[in-house]
């Protein structure tokens, strides 16, 4: 059943455990369980480690389904059921995962590709609360101004995803240096910097609908080089009618 542009607060419950948004949050859960009990003995490698082999193979898929504490994992896991789920029923189980996943995965791809031209270091990044925001800012964005409520204050579903963004932005303000802060959290701010592209227009389809227009335009005005204006003044040739 197709969602309605209004939405309970966080995302207004949760669906059975058949749909996949709770498949991620199992997925969140279990991942991260594995990592603790197995981060001595290379449980490490799941997580996102910049300028090493694995941050530009496995690691962009495998540390979105990472917490390292206890309350990120009920709270990520929570965020991703419920708004998940809304999100889900408004878009559909296969694009709902497709953008929650493209983007966490293309914001650990670029972090990998970023972090080593700034750092000398390798830090590590668990990726379930950039999952979580993602999902977090394109229900407020799908809401628009339509109405939500967050702990029971009505308000927007911009300023929902606007308080998405400064849960973001409290990350970096607390870190003590901004710096390090802003490259602590920049999985995450490149997360939402990719879904807002996406949430704005600029998704994979409609990129290639913009593509197929320009080129049809392109080859219009080609052919219309080779166009020629007839004269009214001059005199007609029938002779090939009969």
């Amino acid at each position: 059943m197709r969602g309605s542009r209004f939405g309970g607060g966080f995302g207004g419950g949760f669906p059975g455990l058949e749909s996949m948004s709770a498949k991620l949050a199992v997925g969140l859960v279990a991942g991260s369980v594995l990592f603790l009990l197995t981060k001595s003995t290379g449980g490490g490698l799941l997580l996102l480690t910049p300028g090493t082999l694995g941050s530009y193979l496995w690691q962009p898929f495998s540390y979105a389904f990472i917490e390292m504490s206890p309350l990120g994992i009920i709270f990520g896991a929570i965020i991703i059921w419920s708004i998940g789920g809304w999100l889900e029923g408004v878009w559909g189980a296969r694009r709902m995962l497709l953008v929650t996943l493209g983007c966490t995965v293309l914001a650990g791809l670029a972090t990998s590709l970023i972090i080593p031209l700034i750092l000398s270091g390798t830090p590590l990044y668990a990726g379930g609360t950039v999952m979580a925001s993602i999902l977090w800012v394109a229900y407020g964005l799908t809401i628009g101004r339509g109405q939500t409520n967050f702990w029971g204050i009505p308000l927007s579903g911009n300023a929902f995803a606007g308080i998405g963004a400064g849960f973001v932005l409290l990350g970096i303000l607390t870190a003590g240096n901004l710096f390090l802060g802003f490259l602590g959290q920049l999985p995450d701010v490149l997360g939402l910097l990719f879904v807002f592209i996406y949430m704005k227009g600029a998704n994979p389809r409609r990129l290639w609908l913009h593509f197929q227009h320009w080129r049809l335009q392109r080859q219009l005005r080609g052919r219309a080089r080779n166009l020629r204006v007839v004269s009214h003044d001059r005199p007609s040739d029938d002779r090939y009618l009969n």
